[in-house]
Parts: structure tokens; C-alpha cells; sequence
């Protein structure tokens, strides 16, 4: 895979990837921005905050404050119902959509002449 399609796929699904971390529980943006980075899906997390707040413009996740009682106020995230009705409506699609490429990929290299017993 070109760096430039897994960029794309990447891109694709982070909003998602954050509205499913967050269905989990409410998390700091350095929280998200541990898991993101770990899966591979951000590279920083200063490529996480447009991300939050695309979400946020959209109604689908909602900022609130908390204090640490150990440093500072720290921002937090949290779904919103709209959020978690995307949510599910991402993970309706993504079963289907993933099996569907999946059994593509799969004929394809069986029918490849680099693939399969051909």
C-alpha cells in the first residue's frame, strides 16, 4: 500500500476511531491522542485537535472541564447523543463494508497470476 492510500484510509476513519474511544468513556485530548497515535492513526496530537473540533461542530462530541486535584483543569471530551447515533451508524456500515472489500481482495489475488495456484 502507498503511504498516500494508507493516508486516505486513515484519514477516512479517525473522526470515527475518536467517536468510538469516547463511547467508551470521556477522555483528555492526550488521552485520545495515546490511543490514536499507538493504532497509527494520527501523528501527533496536534493533528488531533481539528479532528475534536469537526466533532464538536457537528453536535457529535461535547468539551467539558474537570479538575486533576493534582494539576491543572484538564479538557475533557465526551459523546453526545447525536455522537453516538453516528456511531452506531458508522459501525452498521463499517461490518458490511469491510467483509465486502475483504472478499474483493481476496478474489483479486486469487485471480492474480502472481497469486493463487494459477
Amino acid at each position: 500500500m502507498t503511504a498516500d492510500v494508507g493516508a486516505q484510509l486513515r484519514k477516512g476513519v479517525v473522526e470515527s476511531c475518536v467517536l468510538g474511544l469516547l463511547a467508551r468513556e470521556p477522555m483528555y485530548g492526550w488521552q485520545l491522542s495515546e490511543h490514536l497515535t499507538r493504532a497509527g492513526l494520527i501523528a501527533s496530537i496536534g493533528t488531533l485537535y481539528p479532528v475534536l473540533g469537526r466533532l464538536r461542530d457537528r453536535g457529535l462530541v461535547a468539551a467539558f472541564e474537570r479538575a486533576t486535584g493534582t494539576g491543572p483543569v484538564r479538557k475533557y471530551y465526551r459523546l453526545t447523543p447525536t455522537g453516538t447515533a453516528e456511531l452506531a451508524r458508522f459501525q452498521d456500515a463499517w461490518g458490511p463494508f469491510t467483509a465486502a472489500v475483504g472478499a474483493m481482495l481476496a478474489d483479486a489475488s486469487d485471480a492474480s497470476p502472481h497469486g493463487g495456484d494459477a
